[in-house]
């Protein structure tokens, strides 16, 4: 098995796969890359078991096929160092020796018999529902909830992104139970009913790839796995069991209060306002009354606070309402536009956080966020 490819060309493919690998893994081999050659294509895969990712090289000088596996850390380590020139790989398939033969020398690693390597999960023809998405309304569609994914063992749905598929839309909804953010498309044309939650660690290196993507991704999912086709990689992951909580119960509809306020405005005073909150919980106060809302915080212990005061548009009640300042500016920093409005019910219910305009009429964004207890 014999193969030369460019170091750079090479070293780019193993760094987009490579983050799926994880530090610590239960099967050494893991810890390798399986590089599998037919005929002139190279497929290199890495594999955490949960999630797969495979990229696809096509090279011009190549003999006899076959399948190695390569240790990682030390072959990405190794092609760091090297400026962009042409690589031999000689492997021995009986040794399992491979030899790097570069313009200056020559690097030998052994491998692992690429048979040991696990088998890539497929996706059941019987049960498989398909759908094709944009690359760039998918990764607006993560960018836009993966920040309000959850981190609880107890509640692993929380743990991932929702995709509800309906025929004429699809909504992506992702909370921590303290946030939630729904974000809908209305260009999505599926022609099917399904839904089923992404993990957060293939969201994630989904995300990084589809900025690189133009054209459609192919999803496929069956019961317990979902296959996405990039044009030169795939992914492939377990998806999180269980059923996903009703969101739209928790979205409250009587909002009375309405606040429009000019988002980096607002962004900038809670960054500089909430270093004077209390570290334990975050705690800033808004209070709405005319034409103006005042942002404070204080922190009792060391004696300090501070406020500012920022012009708006509000009608409603005079109001004192507190979040936590920390899942706030995570919320106006994932909003796109200049304005934001902000709907309110009372100091005790859920505030929603929407745009006041925005570039694509074919998408919906809305941003919930659970208020906390104003001590007076």
């Amino acid at each position: 098995m014999k193969f030369v490819v460019s170091s750079i060309d090479l070293l780019n493919h193993l760094q987009t796969v490579s983050r799926v690998i994880n530090p610590k893994n239960t099967l050494p081999i893991l810890d390798n890359f399986l590089f599998n050659l037919d005929g002139k294509n190279l497929e290199i895969t890495a594999s955490d078991l949960e999630t797969t990712m495979i990229t696809y090289m096509q090279l011009q000088n190549t003999s006899d096929s076959g399948t190695i596996s390569i240790p990682a850390r030390l072959l990405i380590d190794t092609l760091k160092e090297f400026p962009e020139q042409p690589l031999t790989f000689d492997i021995n398939p009986d040794t399992l020796a491979i030899v790097i033969t570069t313009e200056n020398g020559q690097f030998t690693i052994v491998g692992q018999n690429g048979a040991d390597f696990p088998q890539v999960p497929s996706i059941k023809e019987d049960k498989k529902t398909s759908l094709q998405i944009e690359a760039e309304s998918l990764e607006e569609a993560i960018t836009s909830t993966l920040f309000a994914t959850a981190d609880d063992e107890l509640r692993p749905v929380m743990n991932g992104i929702y995709l509800d598929i309906a025929p004429d839309n699809i909504t992506f909804v992702a909370s921590d139970a303290h946030k939630l953010v729904r974000y809908k498309r209305n260009d999505i044309k599926s022609e099917i009913n399904a839904s089923f939650i992404l993990p957060k660690k293939p969201a994630s290196l989904l995300k990084t790839q589809l900025v690189k993507e133009k054209g459609n991704i192919l999803i496929e999912v069956d019961e317990k796995n979902a296959l996405f086709t990039l044009s030169q990689h795939k992914l492939v992951c377990r998806l999180v069991e269980g059923n996903y909580p009703s969101y739209n119960s928790v979205i409250p509809t009587d909002n009375q209060n309405k606040l429009i306020i000019d988002r980096l405005k607002f962004l900038n005073t809670l960054r500089r306002v909430s270093v004077f909150s209390n570290q334990a919980s975050n705690l800033v106060k808004m209070h709405l009354t005319g034409n103006q809302v005042t942002v404070s915080a204080q922190d009792i212990d060391f004696s300090i606070s501070a406020y500012e005061r920022i012009p708006c548009q509000y009608e409603g009640d005079e109001m004192d309402i507190g979040f936590k300042s920390v899942f706030l500016i995570e919320i106006l920093t994932n909003l796109q536009s200049s304005d934001v409005v902000v709907e309110l019910s009372d100091p005790s219910r859920a505030g929603l956080f929407l745009p006041l305009e925005t570039d694509n009429e074919k998408e919906e964004v809305l941003m919930l966020l659970m208020p906390m207890m104003i001590n007076n």
